[in-house]
């Protein structure tokens, strides 16, 4: 049964993730309390009421906190003993963790396990959320060139993922935020079948109603492009080109981690149908709720 008489704080509530589990909240008839340092900037919905506080300054989230029952907690390992600490000492009793998928099969040793181990040891009622690669991943990689020539000039076409919708992961949020039945749940939360990055674009070109190209084109050339488009997408060419590691050391083969390592993640979990009751969102429903982005 869902519970939606009290109100939920969701913290890192312009984010990706974030600003669905509000949106999906206010839907259900939730009251919500959205945490961001900028409020004038959050662009939320109407009647969400948006309080200021960092995660990374404790000292600011008192207010935040105040008649609270349940959170949304975005991963911050620096912080989460202390941010946990005071939102049990507010009256928050169940906490639902934003983790990742790469703790389940043992490849995140740093920045989400911290998390998940400070709010397991608090005595509340919790749940984690392990979300494995997002299907909207690729958007700002791709977007532009599918924009300005309906091609994708990238390696690695036949590589296989389990992305996930994002609005799917927020769904298992919310269920676990609103529904006692999932108070010490671990969801592992993946797409619903393997797919490639050629499917991919096939996809969404599909739901743009005209033909993609799929150029593939050397990790080299692929970084000049990257490169060439600025911004974040720049800052990130060689992680996701395999050129160096998550902690930003050089690796001398493609990828730090082999796809043997990520094996386990090479398939579907359940974690969406087992928190909502229904199947994982297919990327061809993402690309169709992306289409704007292509256009």
């Amino acid at each position: 049964m869902s519970d939606t008489s009290k109100k939920v704080l969701v913290t890192g509530a312009t984010g990706l993730v974030g600003r669905l589990v509000v949106g999906q909240l206010v839907q259900a008839g939730v009251a919500v309390r959205a945490l961001t340092r900028n409020p004038a900037a959050a662009n939320l919905p109407a009647g969400v009421e948006v309080a200021q506080g960092d995660l990374t300054e404790p000292a600011t989230l008192a207010p935040a906190f105040a008649g609270v029952d349940r959170m949304y907690l975005f991963a911050v390992p620096e912080t989460a003993r202390e941010v946990v600490a005071l939102a049990k000492e507010a009256g928050v009793r169940r906490v639902v963790v934003l983790s990742a998928a790469a703790v389940t099969v043992g490849l995140d040793t740093y920045h989400h396990p911290p998390v998940e181990q400070a709010v397991r040891d608090s005595g509340l009622e919790w749940t984690m959320v392990r979300p494995g690669e997002f299907m909207t991943n690729m958007l700002p990689v791709w977007a532009p060139s599918i924009r300005s020539g309906r091609v994708v000039r990238y390696p690695f076409a036949e590589q296989v993922g389990v992305p996930v919708h994002e609005a799917d992961v927020a769904a298992v949020a919310v269920a676990a935020l609103l529904e006692d039945c999932h108070a010490g749940a671990i969801y592992t939360v993946t797409g619903p079948a393997r797919i490639t990055y050629r499917q991919q674009v096939e996809a969404i070109g599909a739901a743009l109603g005209e033909e993609v190209r799929y150029e593939e084109v050397t990790r080299e050339h692929a970084r000049g492009l990257l490169k060439a488009q600025g911004g974040t997408v720049a800052a990130s060419a060689d992680l996701l080109l395999g050129f160096v590691d998550y902690g930003g050391a050089e690796v001398s083969e493609q990828g730090g981690t082999s796809e043997e390592d990520y094996s386990a993640l090479l398939r579907p979990w359940p974690g969406v149908q087992d928190a909502t009751g229904r199947p994982a969102r297919p990327f061809t429903e993402w690309a169709r709720d992306h289409v704007a982005d292509f256009r």
